[in-house]
């Protein structure tokens, strides 16, 4: 199997390429910077999420597309890199027949919201990631209007450190207590396993550990 890897330059993309090569699955990373990507045994594209063009050519020959997209804090102005990057990323899947997509967007996202806790909720997300949340829940939107197979994963607070190899995985609310937070490292493991068994095909699936 071989993968496109959109935001691999980032911190959650560079798990996913350790997890990936553990797991044997090929990824062809898209870079705006190349250079910038100094872990060895990947396939490094040039392309950026703005230029469909760049995406076109990246798609060729894969089998999924994964997108661990981030975008910059921003406190004033619109954020709109999410929503129309993945618009993009959607329109060169569909132009390469390209059908499995597996899209990480955060806890606060869709039906997540109001299941992080009274400061998460009620002053993190409002104040400082209102922007952020806005585009998350539009590049959301863009994923579920799409016809391609796509899992739509919202991570709970991420942290960088070691994982515990085991997590929660919710998809209805039910009964469920807030998300607390989850390693990088435990996300890239569920990217390989979704990957690899496709259970939540067509859905959104909440990861946060235990507590």
């Amino acid at each position: 199997m071989t993968v496109l890897l959109i935001g691999a330059t980032g911190p959650s993309g560079r798990e996913i390429i350790k997890a990936a090569q553990a797991a044997g699955v090929a990824i062809r990373a898209l870079a705006r910077r190349p250079e910038a990507l100094d872990i060895g045994g990947v396939e490094v594209v040039k392309g950026d999420v703005e230029n469909e063009t760049s995406l076109c050519a990246a798609m060729h020959g894969v089998n999924a597309v994964v997108s661990a997209l981030g975008t910059p804090l921003i406190l004033m102005g619109p954020v709109t890199l999410l929503s129309r990057g993945t618009a993009n990323i959607v329109s060169a899947m569909r132009a390469a027949n390209v059908e499995r997509f597996l899209c990480i967007t955060g806890m606060g996202a869709g039906d997540s919201r109001g299941h992080g806790g009274f400061v998460y909720d009620r002053i993190v997300l409002p104040l400082l990631l209102g922007r952020i949340y806005a585009d998350k829940d539009r590049q959301e939107a863009v994923v579920r209007h799409s016809d391609l197979d796509w899992t739509l994963i919202r991570p709970a607070f991420l942290k960088s450190g070691p994982g515990r190899g085991r997590w929660r995985e919710i998809t209805n609310w039910q009964g469920q207590g807030k998300m607390t937070a989850i390693d990088r490292s435990d996300v890239a493991a569920f990217v390989m396993q979704e990957l690899a068994a496709h259970r939540y095909g067509r859905q959104a699936v909440n990861l946060s550990w235990e507590g």
